[in-house]
């Protein structure tokens, strides 16, 4: 699975609304300035001075705020007396200096950019403005600000433009169960057991556990898969743990096999035995001459 796949899984993402996913620290969207590629993000502090020009994406005018950049060579030469500039030659200036940013951002929004004009004060945006930056080369390129309508925030505000990377996405825990053997069990066997008796587990310490997680993704020796409750007897952990989306996502990206690996649980760990969601008895691991069992402590309604 791709590692935006897996935020998609679980509902702490998939039902975050685009202004959540902008808010996110983790927002960051990959993109390219000419033939550099670069990436975007909103947490630029916001400029002292912008030069602010009225831009429509499609039938939605916004106000682009442009901070003073050496990427901008000829606007940065001029930028200490820009107000003596005409409006017309300023303007001409800016779709020639800034035309591969202007690109960058019409990309972005997915929405044809057309300049308008010089922003008026009366422009000034009312609602949300995102104060953002284009890291090029691990350093900062380019600080702009731009006001954000429902339209840009929708555009933006993707979960695929969130860096799988970032520590609030690696570190967020998730609720996860470990799943050390699945079986089957004829109808009367079931029926008749009781506490002392043992089930084998030959599974333990020739394969490696399965990780539940949140009941619905599986993190096992071959990867990352989802999860579907087949309805056989599964012997899990008694206690519900977590792991981190960290742990999820290297596992999907990384070697399985080792990044799952654990060693076998000891004896007495406490265990129970689950068919459909609901723990049919309560045990513990011990062994039966030299084969590792699960023992039956108690037992539930089957």
């Amino acid at each position: 699975m791709k590692p935006n796949e897996i935020l998609a899984t679980f509902p702490q993402w998939a039902d975050l609304s685009p202004d959540a996913i902008l808010d996110s620290p983790a927002w960051t969207l990959p993109c390219r300035l000419g033939d550099k590629p670069c990436t975007m993000r909103l947490d630029a502090m916001r400029p002292a001075e912008t030069l602010d020009i009225a831009v429509r994406f499609e039938d939605e005018t916004h106000v682009l705020g442009i901070a003073d950049s050496p990427t901008f060579p000829e606007l940065h030469a001029i930028w200490p007396s820009r107000a003596d500039v005409p409006e017309p030659v300023l303007l001409a200036l800016v779709e020639k200096d800034c035309g591969e940013f202007l690109q960058l951002l019409e990309n972005a929004v997915r929405r044809q950019l057309k300049i308008v004009g010089l922003a008026e004060p009366s422009e000034s945006p009312a609602g949300k403005t995102a104060c953002a930056q284009i890291i090029v080369d691990d350093a900062p390129a380019i600080v702009f600000t731009l006001d954000l309508s429902p339209m840009l925030s929708t555009s933006l505000g993707q979960l695929r433009n969130l860096d799988t990377a970032h520590p609030a996405v690696r570190d967020a825990t998730l609720a996860a169960e470990t799943e050390y053997a699945a079986f089957t069990l004829p109808a009367a066997d079931l029926a008749s057991l009781a506490p002392g008796d043992a089930l084998l587990l030959p599974e333990i310490g020739s394969l490696q556990p399965r990780i539940v997680v949140e009941g619905r993704l599986v993190v096992s020796d071959v990867g990352v898969t989802e999860w579907t409750d087949d309805a056989r007897l599964r012997v899990c952990t008694a206690e519900a743990s977590t792991v981190s989306a960290g742990m999820v996502l290297a596992a999907a990206s990384e070697s399985p096999s080792e990044t799952t690996a654990q060693p076998p649980p000891p004896d007495n760990t406490p265990l129970k035995l689950v068919r459909a969601g609901t723990t049919i008895a309560s045990g513990h691991l011990g062994h039966v001459g030299s084969q590792p069992a699960f023992i039956v402590e108690s037992c539930s309604a089957r």
